[in-house]
């Protein structure tokens, strides 16, 4: 499934709440983390800096680039690593099917991703796990945290259908 050019700006809006950068401190995101919140980072610098703080996110999808660039991946730690190829601009059902697999692994799960792991957001919130919470970032503005509910689902689902 491709992403249109027609309907990039509507990928732009954060699909739950936004920490400023500056505010996405340990303390601010712990605020929406229960006990048993099964916790899913996509991206590089997220999945960094959630480690970082010693919050070893049950599920990571990283690529090794930040805005574009070339990075260090993340400390793997004690994850579980899969691999997958995703074009940029566009969400396999390859990776759809892994980002399910991985759901039901043991956590910690890595995906590291070749190509552009970004889109990936949509098929995790669609088949997360009730009580996950989901951060990515939002490049030059933050850390997007959301708390997978129905509209959630629905949300992602719809955006998801509008690609080809």
């Amino acid at each position: 499934m491709k992403l249109p050019d027609s309907i990039r700006d509507q990928f732009k809006t954060p699909l739950g709440i936004l920490l400023p950068i500056g505010e996405d401190n340990k303390e601010n995101i712990q605020k929406y983390l229960s006990k048993n919140s099964y916790v899913v980072t996509v991206g590089d610098q997220t999945t960094e800096k959630m480690i970082n703080f010693g919050l070893t996110p049950s599920l990571q999808i990283i690529d090794g680039f930040e805005k574009r660039q070339k990075r260090d991946l993340p400390k793997l730690g004690n994850a579980t690593e899969l691999k997958i190829d995703n074009p940029a601009a566009e969400i396999t059902l390859e990776s759809i099917d892994l980002i399910k697999k991985a759901f039901t692994m043991t956590s910690p799960v890595r995906i590291t991703v070749f190509g552009e792991e970004d889109l990936l957001v949509l098929p995790v919130c669609i088949h997360a796990p009730d009580n996950s919470v989901v951060l990515y970032g939002q490049p030059n503005e933050g850390l997007v945290l959301v708390e997978i509910t129905t509209e959630i689902r629905n949300k992602a689902q719809t955006l998801l259908d509008l690609m080809n």
